[in-house]
């Protein structure tokens, strides 16, 4: 098993960080554009617990991937959880919190995730996937700097 933890502070107010955050489409524009994102279905609602969202991505090599996950967890204005279904992960569990902090609100991800095949997984981890995780999670950073910052 593997974590990966980030934290951001934004000058904006919880309203405005769930509002946007807790709005699925939203994700494509905060995923790096190389990651080929697209959302298959699922995207037409505000989150809630049980939501299954579908999504190709076509990270390495062009070769496409389909993911499903469902958000399991929703504490309204506080944090959601999205666990993986379907996918490239063997397990996939990414919490998303949301606290207020002096001017403004702190976000906080937490993604505990495994991979499969054994030492091949452990291998392509040290090799790939986790500077792919901290790259993903970097534009987020960049991305929501540009938009709220």
């Amino acid at each position: 098993m593997y974590q990966y933890k980030s934290e951001q502070i934004l000058p904006i107010d919880m309203e405005k960080a769930w509002d946007f955050l807790s709005d699925p489409k939203n994700l494509k524009t905060i995923t790096p554009d190389y990651m080929g994102f697209d959302i298959i279905s699922g995207a037409d609602r505000k989150m809630f617990s049980g939501q299954i969202i579908q999504y190709i991505l076509t990270p390495i090599l062009g070769i496409p991937f389909r993911w499903v996950t469902e958000i399991t967890h929703v504490d309204q204005g506080k944090y959601f959880v999205d666990e993986q279904r379907f996918g490239p992960y063997t397990f996939w569990h990414h919490k998303h919190f949301i606290e207020p902090t002096d001017g403004g609100v702190k976000m906080i991800d937490i993604v505990d995730y495994k991979l499969p095949l054994g030492l091949l997984g452990k291998l392509a981890h040290a090799l790939f996937v986790s500077k792919k995780v901290k790259q993903i999670f970097s534009y987020r950073t960049q991305k929501l700097n540009e938009l709220f910052g």
